[in-house]
């Protein structure tokens, strides 16, 4: 079989990193372009013809299904299946096995929930296919791969080893690295122990290679991004909204702006860089906000400066502040007059007063 027709999406993890965004929202529905993350990649998936999704979840779980249901509003059959104990990526992949239909050798999409890219999926289905490979894995060259693991393949594109993060200039033997993507052969997927957790990086992969498995890597290096901390995800999102990150399921032409039909912005007000201001959320006079996430109900008071920023649903940002990397939770009110910068969070509810932080101006 030359198409995948069904697909396995791992979105049970606890996005830790992302806090305060995943207090009360798990990570792939956190909305990224107007949307849940989890629907750019759903939509993606049925554009390459994949009919049936198993999602395995874990982390508020009960989010899922009351929002996309059986998936046909998207084309898509979708079912659904809780890890009570986390059983990493190996072992989510095998709890899910017994909810697919396809047969021992036909191919299953494997795919991470935090993971947006430009990634040919059609192209890895076939690159797997003519290969003949058990498990097929999509690759991206990165300028500084330290923080990934490494996967070297040989001149047909046969994967050679996996590599731990590097520690040593000697060790970066290759810039590939494992983009979150897999076409697996469905037998294989049996092969993986249950019950228990598995990681499918650390375990399942150097294992299969150890016993001779044919693993395959393609090499796609289109737009690829981890939305693994804040500021990754807000750059995805405006990416998304600028067209530079493709995606089907964006709710609107692609541009400066993605203004919501319930928003309400201010006609002086300057929004650019693939800004999302989502349901019911109101600008004010003269407020600049650019590369930036403002969620639902949110409000920006007049002449606020917001850049590279997301403001949590139903959260208050004063007249005059100014945001710059920063992230605001949900609920949170942030006085008049205040400055914050470089990666700060403002936690689900917390309230800072008016002048309350502020940068001296010779910095």
């Amino acid at each position: 079989m030359t198409e995948a027709k069904e697909a396995i999406l791992l979105v049970g993890g606890k996005g830790t990193r992302l806090r305060p965004l995943t207090v009360h929202t798990p990570k792939p529905m956190v909305p990224a372009a107007g949307v849940p993350f989890l629907t750019h990649q759903l939509a993606r998936a049925r554009a390459a013809g994949v009919e049936h999704i198993v999602l395995a979840t874990s982390y508020l779980a009960e989010v899922f299904e009351p929002y996309f249901g059986d998936g046909s509003s998207l084309g898509l059959h979708i079912e659904y299946v809780t890890e009570h104990e986390p059983l990493g990526t190996g072992g989510a992949i095998r709890n899910v096995a017994s909810r697919l239909t396809a047969g021992p050798d036909d191919p299953v999409l494997i795919f991470n929930g935090d993971i947006l890219t430009g990634l040919d999926i059609r192209a890895l289905v076939a690159s797997h296919a003519e290969s003949g490979a058990d498990v097929s894995l999509h690759l991206t060259r990165v300028e500084d791969p330290r923080a990934f693991g490494l996967v070297p393949t040989d001149d047909s594109g046969r994967v050679t080893a996996f590599l731990e993060k590097p520690q040593t200039p000697e060790e970066i033997v290759t810039d590939q690295i494992n983009a979150g993507a897999y076409i697996f052969r469905r037998s294989v997927i049996d092969t993986i122990p249950a019950g228990r957790p598995v990681s499918v990086e650390r375990e399942t992969f150097p294992g299969l290679l150890a016993a001779g498995a044919h693993l395959q890597g393609m090499v796609d290096s289109t737009y690829w991004l981890d939305l693994g901390t804040p500021q990754a995800f807000v750059r995805g999102s405006a990416d998304l909204v600028l067209g530079r990150a493709p995606s089907p399921a964006v709710p609107g032409r692609c541009g400066e702006r993605l203004v919501l039909p319930t928003a309400s912005v201010s006609d002086d007000a300057k929004i650019s860089g693939g800004t999302v201001v989502a349901e019911g959320a109101l600008v004010g006079e003269g407020a600049r906000i650019d590369g930036s996430v403002i969620l639902a109900g949110a409000v920006v008071e007049p002449a606020a400066v917001i850049k590279d920023s997301l403001v949590g649903a139903g959260a208050r940002i004063g007249s005059r502040t100014v945001l710059t990397g920063a992230v605001i939770g949900d609920g949170a009110r942030v006085g008049a007059d205040n400055e914050l910068r470089d990666g700060i969070r403002v936690w689900c509810g917390a309230v800072l007063p008016d002048a309350a932080v502020r940068f001296s101006s010779d910095e």
